[in-house]
C-alpha cells in the first residue's frame, strides 16, 4: 500500500469508525469536548515532545488549528494505539516516561473529532511545556559538533566510523551523553564509544581523518583506527568504553540518580561513533550536521553501569539459527544466566523490519519469573531503551531469557522484500534488510536495598 493510499485509509477508517461509535454511552465524558480544556492538555503532556516545531515529528499539534487538520487521523491512531508511539505492553511491565493514553483520553480524541472539533475557551489553553533547544533533556553543559556529512540524493545505507574528538580544561564526569541527529529522517541509529587519552602519550587529539566509511575502510578496524588518528603518539591504542552514546529513533537518554551510571572523560579524548547508520535521503542532497551534548555530573562515579547483550555477537547464542526462510514465520530465543546477583535499570530490545513480537523475562533457581518486557506488535520505527522505575533484583542463578518471532511473509508490509527473500543475521550486520535478535540489558552487581532505589529523575 502506497503512503498516500495508507493516508487516505487511516482519514477514511478514522471516520467510519467514530460515527459508528457515534451511539455509545459516555457517561464519564464531558457533554461537549474541546481543544482548550481537554485534548491540549494530552497533546502536551504526550505528544508535543516530538509534534512541535523542531521536534522529531514531521507536522506539529501546538496550535488549535494544527491539531485540528489531524482531528480525524488522531482519533483513528491513538485508537489502534500507533501513537504516541510505546510498544511495550504496559499491562506487562512499566518503565520510566511511558508515553501510553488512557481509554478515557481515547475515547476524548474520538468524541473531539465527532462534536465538531470545537476550540473552546481560549483562556482555558494550558501553557506549552518548556521545551530545551537542541535537546530532549535540558540544556548540555557541552556541546560538540560533528563533522558535517554530505549525503547525495537517494542514497542509501551509509554506514560510517565517525570520531569526534574534544580536549578539556581537566578530567570531569558526566552523568549522561547525548547524540542529537541534524536529519532525523536519514540518521537511523548510532552506536558509539568513548577514547581515553592519557596527557603524556597523545598531544593532537585532532589529528587524523574524522570519518571513515565503513564499507571501503574497515577491511581491518585496525587500519580504519590508524587513519582516525585514534592511536597514542607511541602507536600503542588508549583505553576504549563501550556504548557510551547510542541513539535509535523515539530513544530518549536516561539520568540516573547521583552516583549511579556516568561516565569519566578523560581532558582529551574522542567519541567514536563505530556505527553511524544513514537511510534513504530520497530526491535531495543533504548536509547532515549532528552534534552531542554532555551532562556534567560531581564524581566521582559510585556505581557505574555495566552491559551485556543476549543474541546476535552477544553473550549467548540465538537459537535456532537466524536464517528465516521465505512465506515462513520463525520463532527464536537466546538465555543466559546470570552468575552473581545483579540489579537491572534498563533493557533495549533489537530486532529489524521482519520482527514481529519480542518478550524477555527471566526464570529464577526457584521457578517464579521475573517479567521485564513484552511487545506484542514490533515496530521497527520505535525501538527504545526502557528504563524500569525502579532496579530490577535478579537474582544468581537465575536465567534471562529473550524471545522474538519474525515474519518473512508478504503479510508483513515492512519486509523488505517482495516476493519474500531469504533472510538472516549476515555477522552482526546493521543494514535493515539483514537481521539481528539482541536484548541489552544495563545493570549493577547487586547492593541490599537496590530495588527501593527511584531511577525517575530528580
Amino acid at each position: 500500500m502506497t503512503r498516500f493510499g495508507f493516508k487516505q485509509f487511516v482519514i477514511s477508517t478514522g471516520i467510519i469508525l467514530m460515527a459508528a461509535s457515534c451511539g455509545n454511552k459516555q457517561d464519564d465524558l464531558p457533554a461537549v469536548v474541546n481543544f482548550t480544556e481537554h485534548i491540549a492538555p494530552i497533546l502536551y503532556n504526550k505528544c508535543t515532545v516530538c509534534h512541535r516545531p523542531g521536534g522529531s515529528a514531521h507536522f506539529s499539534l501546538v496550535t488549535y488549528v494544527e491539531a485540528a487538520r489531524s482531528a480525524g487521523v488522531s482519533a483513528f491512531v491513538v485508537r489502534e494505539k500507533m501513537m504516541p508511539p510505546w510498544p511495550a505492553d504496559p499491562n506487562y511491565t512499566h518503565f520510566i516516561g511511558e508515553r501510553v493514553l488512557t481509554s478515557r483520553e481515547t475515547k476524548l480524541f474520538e468524541k473531539w473529532a465527532r462534536d465538531g472539533v470545537i476550540e473552546g475557551p481560549k483562556d482555558k489553553l494550558p501553557p506549552l511545556p518548556a521545551y530545551p533547544f537542541g535537546s530532549l533533556l535540558g540544556t548540555p553543559d557541552i556541546r560538540i559538533p560533528v563533522q558535517p556529512i554530505f549525503l547525495q540524493k537517494n542514497s542509501s545505507d551509509k554506514f560510517l566510523l565517525v570520531k569526534i574528538p574534544y580536549e578539556l580544561p581537566s578530567d570531569t564526569f558526566a552523568s549522561l551523553i547525548e547524540f542529537i541527529p541534524g536529519h532525523r529522517n536519514v540518521v537511523h541509529h548510532v552506536n558509539g564509544d568513548m577514547v581515553s587519552f592519557e596527557d603524556a602519550k597523545k598531544k593532537n587529539v585532532f589529528e587524523g581523518l574524522q570519518v571513515a566509511n565503513m564499507a571501503e575502510d574497515t577491511a581491518t578496524l585496525l587500519l580504519a583506527y590508524i587513519k582516525l588518528g585514534l592511536q597514542n603518539d607511541d602507536g600503542s591504542f588508549p583505553l576504549l568504553q563501550k556504548s557510551v552514546v547510542n541513539y535509535l529513533p523515539g530513544v530518549m537518554g536516561q539520568k540516573y540518580p547521583a552516583g549511579l551510571g556516568g561516565y569519566k572523560l578523560s581532558r582529551k579524548g574522542a567519541f567514536l561513533l563505530n556505527d553511524l547508520h544513514y537511510g534513504f535521503t530520497k530526491n535531495e542532497d543533504i548536509w547532515d550536521s549532528s552534534f552531542i551534548n554532555i551532562f556534567l555530573t560531581k564524581g566521582p562515579l559510585n556505581r557505574p553501569v555495566q552491559e551485556f547483550q543476549l543474541g546476535t555477537i552477544g553473550l549467548s547464542p540465538v537459537e535456532p539459527d537466524l536464517i528465516i526462510l521465505p512465506n515462513t514465520v520463525k520463532p527464536v530465543w537466546s538465555k543466559f544466566t546470570v552468575p552473581y546477583d545483579i540489579s537491572i535499570l534498563t533493557i533495549n530490545p533489537h530486532m529489524h523490519l521482519l520482527g514481529k513480537s519480542f518478550k524477555a523475562y527471566a526464570l529464577q533457581p526457584n521457578g517464579d519469573t521475573i517479567r521485564l518486557i513484552s511487545i506484542p506488535r514490533w515496530d521497527f520505527n520505535w525501538q527504545y531503551f526502557y528504563t524500569f522505575k525502579k532496579m530490577v533484583k535478579i537474582p544468581k542463578g537465575s536465567t534471562i531469557v529473550a524471545e522474538g518471532i519474525y515474519d518473512n511473509t508478504s503479510k508483513n508490509l515492512n519486509n523488505p522484500f517482495s516476493p519474500p527473500q531469504l533472510v538472516k543475521d549476515q555477522n552482526g550486520s546493521m543494514r535493515a534488510t539483514d537481521e539481528m535478535f539482541q536484548f541489552i540489558v544495563t545493570y549493577l552487581p547487586y547492593q541490599p536495598g537496590d530495588e527501593n532505589i527511584s531511577l525517575e529523575a530528580r
